[in-house]
């Protein structure tokens, strides 16, 4: 197998035709469509990074992002909410012992969650007071766990890091403990569910604050050793490439009915480049699961090195069916055909701040 091959093998034919069938249904309830979640938990492609002992894939990062891409491919809201629900599932390798079963426990467990520093945590006896909004969680209308980023405030006071920083750490919540707000109103990603949730002084005690830290996890598997930033950045950009391959098949339909050979020109040449592309993305993956399992430290030489592929790769994935885009006709531009809707979940992906910081 090459390195990078087409998404497509990556999963399931028959799994793949059942999910897109649904996919417009999804777009016109704002979440993903029951059978379509059903199919997820079944799989637990929600529990890609959960160990087996917790009835989890326990996949290596490799493996979880070529299926993630492959996820993508078939479908941009499917492969979306997988992703950035099972990245959040990855924390279980950070949380307290005890909480761990309580959470994991649930056959239909799903975490969502937010990075955005929003929320205030007072700190009381026992725990915390938690209020805060966060704008924007994937999968938050299914989810039965919450995580989200507070600053910490004492004595009515935030505290400082040594470079006057706030003091920032991560939280866990339960689902009837925080209000989801229905707002997700975007040009794409519409099945993703990617609403608000908000809390409003709620109690929570001290074993559900989780730190993500490689040398603090509680779980020794190699995934929890690998880098967060760097472990967002790779599972974002296979989303970007694989809806990507997606639109270039799409294309191939289109040229085929083309008596001007242009478009099959510039499409030749978009195929070559992501592959090319993929190609190099796939390789620095590789060599960074190595060192993570031979629990070799990342340089920042290494780090750097995911960061500029991942960023490489989805940049290009976007430009590149943006030059193709022109050639696809009023087809391509109307939103209830498959093609248009690639091409909205796309560019609605490429609007994560990961990718435009």
């Amino acid at each position: 197998m090459k390195i990078a091959a087409h998404p497509a093998e990556y999963i399931d034919t028959e799994l793949v035709k059942y999910m897109r069938s649904h996919a417009a249904e999804a777009e016109l309830l704002k979440q993903l469509h029951p059978v379509q979640l059903s199919l997820i938990h079944e799989q637990k492609w929600f529990r890609l990074f959960v160990p087996k002992t917790y009835a989890g894939l326990e996949l290596s990062l490799p493996d979880a992002l070529r299926l993630e891409e492959g996820l993508a491919w078939t479908d941009g809201s499917i492969g979306w909410t997988v992703t950035l629900c099972a990245g959040a599932g990855w924390f279980i390798g950070f949380l307290q012992p005890e909480i761990i079963p309580i959470v994991f426990n649930d056959p239909a467990v799903c975490f969502a969650g937010s990075g955005k520093s929003s929320g205030i945590a007072k700190k009381i006896a026992g725990g915390y007071e938690v209020t805060g909004y966060w704008p924007h969680a994937t999968g938050a209308v299914h989810a039965t766990v919450f995580t989200a980023n507070c600053m910490i405030e004492e004595n009515g006071a935030l505290l400082k890091e040594k470079d006057g920083s706030p003091v920032t750490r991560s939280f866990l919540f339960l689902k009837n403990e925080v209000t989801v707000h229905h707002h997700w109103n975007s040009i794409g990603m519409k099945a993703t569910g990617s609403f608000g949730f908000e809390a409003k002084q709620i109690s929570v005690p001290e074993n559900r604050l989780f730190r993500i830290n490689g040398k603090g996890a509680h779980l020794q598997n190699p995934i929890y050793q690998y880098p967060f930033i760097s472990f967002a950045e790779a599972t974002l950009a296979v989303n970007s490439s694989g809806m990507a391959v997606r639109f270039l098949d799409l294309c191939n339909t289109v040229s085929a009915k083309k008596t001007n050979n242009t478009m099959q020109v510039h499409l030749e040449n978009a195929v070559k480049q992501l592959e090319e592309c993929r190609n190099r993305f796939y390789m620095i993956i590789e060599d960074s699961w190595k060192h993570c399992v031979n629990r070799d430290p990342f340089s920042s030489e290494l780090t750097a090195l995911i960061s500029e592929h991942s960023r490489k790769l989805a940049i290009t994935a976007r430009q590149l069916v943006d030059e193709l885009y022109p050639y696809c006709g009023m087809h391509a531009a109307d939103p209830e055909t498959e093609i248009n809707r690639v091409w909205r979940n796309l560019h609605t992906a490429s609007q994560h701040s990961l990718f435009n910081s």
